[in-house]
């Protein structure tokens, strides 16, 4: 599950997964407890990929939930931090490592908290995933049988698309060559029983004028 489909609700404890559209409500159900419960429009309701973090870093003023996320993952090696109840010099000081110029002045311990608990929660639940989406196949006409060419052009041989080419060329070729004899046969027996019949009428008229 990506975190754009992982919401946290304001006045609700822990995180929450869409489940359906309601008449009045959106109905959503805790990862945890899995209990259902609806989420008005009056809710404050925010999706994980959207929440960013402030910085005091000229590059960019703000980072993303879940670049902080993989930071605690990769230090925690894919572990549970500490505890979102920690005292707050232990959750600052525990910030301070895995974010050092995330902006005081607007950052509160209130925040730390809930992005604390809420890793927890998605650490526990084996929901966290940082692997990069697997590259597109590669598009056709640059390798393979698509581009023309196969594993075996390489050595000499014939790719498969000649192959076929040459097979269906040479069996058109015989099929005609086929024909072509029947075809003769049929002229050439044609012409026989011609002859035949050619040589029985004068043998005919022969023995009528002999008769007379």
């Amino acid at each position: 599950m990506e975190l754009k489909d992982i919401m946290a609700i304001s006045g609700k404890p822990g995180l929450y997964k869409f489940i359906s559209q309601g008449r009045n409500a959106m109905i959503v159900e805790n990862l945890e407890s899995k209990l259902r419960t609806s989420a008005f429009a009056t809710d404050k309701i925010s999706a994980l990929e959207d929440i960013a973090i402030f910085t005091t870093s000229e590059a960019s003023q703000e980072e993303a939930l879940k670049d902080v996320f993989k930071q605690i993952y990769e230090l925690e090696k894919g572990k549970e931090t500490i505890s979102h109840k920690s005292s707050a010099d232990e959750l600052k000081a525990y910030f301070e490592k895995i974010l050092p110029e995330y902006d005081r002045d607007r950052v509160y311990i209130s925040d730390i908290k809930k992005l604390i608990q809420w890793y927890n929660i998605l650490c526990r639940l084996e929901m966290l995933d940082f692997s990069e989406a697997e590259p597109e196949e590669k598009e056709a006409g640059l390798t393979g049988k698509e581009g023309g060419e196969s594993k075996n052009a390489k050595s000499g041989e014939i790719p498969e698309v000649g192959k076929t080419e040459s097979k269906a060329g040479a069996k058109v070729g015989k099929q005609g060559i086929k024909a072509g004899a029947k075809t003769g046969k049929a002229v050439i027996k044609a012409g026989a029983k011609a002859g035949k019949a050619v040589t029985k009428a004068k043998t005919t008229a022969a023995k009528k004028n002999q008769a007379k």
